[in-house]
């Protein structure tokens, strides 16, 4: 970049006020760093460099006052000092008032003098950039020369791990001076022959005739061969080379380069989850779906942060757990001092927090992440006079957010959808009576009974509200309407009673033996009415159940204790991804079916196509795979791969690569995994990468999960582009599936 008078001023600095609203203006210092790509930003007050941004991240300038904040301060500053810098993406902008109308036109046309040089770049400069700042930054001398030893050091601060050897030898023959340093532009064709793509090189050139670029034609070929595009695929390569191609005369050309290839191969278009799925996607309304027809995102013991013996308890639980679009919260009340009702676990050390902090949070966080229904799910441990203080700050917190009554008003004959229960907050817990009861209004007689009902269950159900009413208050119970916690006394006489709003919670224990004995009617079950899981009382480390056996009969609040990292929360996060990552996902036909025949356990039981969809998974390549936890500096890693499918029993399986000894830069393994599956409709997929040990456990080193419905069969990348592999899916054959 030429140096203009105007970068000069601004690479020596300029003082500016950064504003915020009417009443934030702070003095700040301004400054183009030298490699005129970067700049940062200190307080005047202390000194300290405050923030930085690349010219890269700016979309445009906006003189004047175009924002609303300098327009609420148009009175007292005029529009020549003020201007606004517009980011891309969803950074927020940054609003400014220079001291004088000079400063800020200065300011504004060296910007977008910047702004250009940064947007006509293509890809290979911006790389080429990238790579000089780097060099820059580790040039303490200043002398634009760097020895092999400073290169490695570089090497590090950029992430990259590589074997010893083979950097010395890509040194040498970049150090074409022969002086054993590496100056600026020698640097940047060191580090490109190191992070060479020999794999991706050698696919370009199965399709391209010259080996230089892939005519509009040739990456026609690509897309149907390669990636089984079948319709409009002209129109697709045409924009796939607008949206990759770094280089202008080449887009201009409709070619595309080994470069723009990359870049597509690297993009959510190329990655192997369907960004299809990624949005909202599924079916969330009435009257066909109701809310049991879905697996939804449940965490167990919301609260803690820990374990649940000695941990803390802390309202970063919730909102961490809310965040990651989780929908049914559990909290633990008990008796606390001055009438308020506390959460904690009880009969343990865990540190209590108020009941009113976590409504509080609930009405602020529940909806930011997914607009759909959240379940809070209440253990209640409290005393008549603080379950009343638990009512009254439900509805005083929550107010409208707060279910009270049935969406229409009237006795329900299935549960509501997502849809329609959306902003709300539905209370679960015990309740006085039936909800048809509440709703017709309570008389002192007790329940109204039924023809249905012989006299001995009429004598049952007085005596269960008898002594409901006895230990639960009124006011709470009102809070209850579609989920009322009910003993389980078996799937018949469930279904003899069927009442969609009520609700059974299982220890996994329980569950899997139900699971074995009846699979087929706990799937049933699951049709019409929801089911809670939660983990054993004797995981005092709030380690975790395996959740895939409870989605494998349709249970939907499967709880888990989203503060443990692992195997499980991995397939936890795998499935909710999708959908827009709203904490609903709808169950497979063949589980939302009140008739169904399917049983987990055998497979041939789910009416649909023949035996098995082939899954064949062909892991290529490794790209900058990050480094192990604790490990010494320099050490390198010995990555393998491993493919786990976790789904119905008969699909269960996991294969694995040979690991590749010290690179964990840009390993290569090119072997092929098959896997046969049987209901693919509940499989999920773990991909798990590990640094081999011969002597002890291997280290985990990273993993990605997905639903096997959301893989796209051209996939080519896993984010973030850290693996490169190759997949084909073989449907049997057999009527098509809605």
């Amino acid at each position: 970049i030429q140096l203009t008078d105007t970068l000069e001023q601004m690479q020596q600095g300029t003082l500016m006020r950064k504003v915020k609203s009417k009443s934030w203006k702070k003095q700040r210092y301004f400054k183009l760093q030298d490699d005129c790509m970067t700049i940062w930003y200190q307080s005047k007050r202390t000194g300290k460099t405050e923030s930085a941004f690349s010219i890269s991240d700016v979309e445009t300038v906006r003189e004047g006052h175009q924002s609303e904040v300098l327009q609420s301060l148009a009175e007292e500053f005029p529009p020549e000092r003020c201007f606004t810098i517009v980011f891309y993406g969803r950074r927020g902008n940054l609003d400014l008032i220079a001291g004088s109308a000079e400063e800020a036109q200065c300011w504004v046309q060296g910007l977008r003098q910047l702004i250009e040089v940064a947007t006509s770049m293509d890809q290979r400069e911006k790389i080429d950039q990238w790579i000089r700042d780097w060099f820059q930054k580790a040039d303490k001398n200043k002398d634009g020369r760097m020895n092999f030893k400073e290169v490695q050091r570089l090497l590090k601060m950029m992430n990259v791990d590589m074997n010893e050897d083979h950097a010395l030898r890509l040194f040498q023959a970049a150090d074409k001076s022969e002086s054993g340093t590496l100056e600026g532009e020698e640097f940047v064709l060191f580090y490109k022959a190191l992070t060479q793509r020999e794999e991706v090189l050698s696919l370009f050139q199965d399709f391209s005739e010259d080996g230089k670029k892939l005519t509009l034609l040739e990456l026609v070929d690509f897309l149907r061969q390669e990636q089984l595009e079948d319709e409009g695929t002209e129109e697709l390569a045409m924009e796939l080379i607008d949206k990759y191609e770094p280089s202008e005369t080449a887009r201009a050309r409709h070619v595309l380069s080994a470069d723009g290839f990359l870049m597509y191969l690297c993009s959510p278009e190329g990655s192997i989850f369907n960004p299809r799925h990624r949005a909202l996607w599924q079916d969330m309304r009435q009257p066909t779906q109701p809310l049991c027809h879905y697996f939804i995102s449940s965490s167990h013991n919301t609260y803690l942060i820990e374990d649940q013996i000695r941990g803390q308890s802390s309202i970063e639980g919730y909102i961490r757990a809310l965040k990651r679009g989780c929908r049914c919260l559990e909290v633990d009340c008990w008796d606390g001092p001055n009438g308020e009702p506390m959460v904690y676990h009880g009969h343990t050390f865990t540190s209590k927090i108020p009941f009113r902090e976590v409504v509080s949070t609930l009405g602020k966080y529940a909806f930011k992440t997914s607009d759909y229904p959240v379940i809070l799910s209440l253990e209640n441990h409290c005393s008549m006079e603080q379950q009343e203080v638990l009512a009254q700050q439900l509805k005083t917190i929550l107010g409208e957010q707060l279910l009270t009554t049935t969406t229409d008003g009237r006795v329900p004959t299935q549960l509501p959808s997502p849809e329609e229960l959306k902003h709300k907050i539905l209370l679960k817990g015990k309740k006085i009576g039936r909800l048809e009861d509440t709703l017709d209004g309570p008389g002192d007689e007790g329940p109204d009974v039924s023809d249905d009902d012989n006299g001995a269950e009429a004598e049952e159900e007085r005596r269960r509200v008898k002594k409901d009413k006895e230990s639960l208050a009124q006011a709470l119970s009102d809070c209850v309407v579609y989920c009322k916690n009910v003993s389980f006394r078996g799937f018949q006489e469930a279904r003899s009673h069927s009442r969609p709003s009520e609700i059974s919670s299982f220890a996994e224990a329980k569950a899997r033996k139900l699971i074995r004995d009846a699979g087929n009617e706990f799937v049933r079950h699951n049709t019409w009415q929801l089911t809670r899981i939660y983990p054993s009382g004797m995981r005092t480390d709030s380690s975790n159940y395996n959740p895939q056996e409870m989605w494998n009969v349709g249970c939907q609040i499967v709880a888990l204790n989203f503060q443990t990292a692992g195997t499980e929360m991995d397939l936890c996060d795998g499935l909710f991804s999708q959908n827009g990552c709203c904490g609903y996902v709808l169950k497979p036909p063949f589980m939302r079916d009140e008739e169904t025949l399917f049983n987990p356990s055998d497979p041939s039981s789910r009416e649909g196509p023949g035996p098995g969809t082939g899954l064949s998974l062909q892991v290529i390549s490794g790209q900058q795979l990050p480094k192990v936890a604790n490990r010494k500096d320099g050490e390198v890693i010995d990555p393998l791969v491993r493919v786990e499918i976790h789904g119905v029993p008969m699909d269960q399986a996991r294969q694995e690569t040979k690991y590749i000894e010290n690179n964990g830069f840009n390993p290569r393994w090119d072997e092929t995994l098959q896997f046969q599956l049987h209901v693919p409709e509940l499989a999920l997929v773990r991909f798990v990468v590990e640094d081999y040990d011969k002597t002890s456990r291997n280290d985990f080193v990273g993993q990605f999960t997905l639903a096997f419905a959301n893989i796209k069969p051209d996939g080519t990348s896993i984010p973030p582009s850290s693996l490169f592999v190759h997949i084909r899916i073989t449907e049997p054959p057999g009527p098509e599936q809605d």
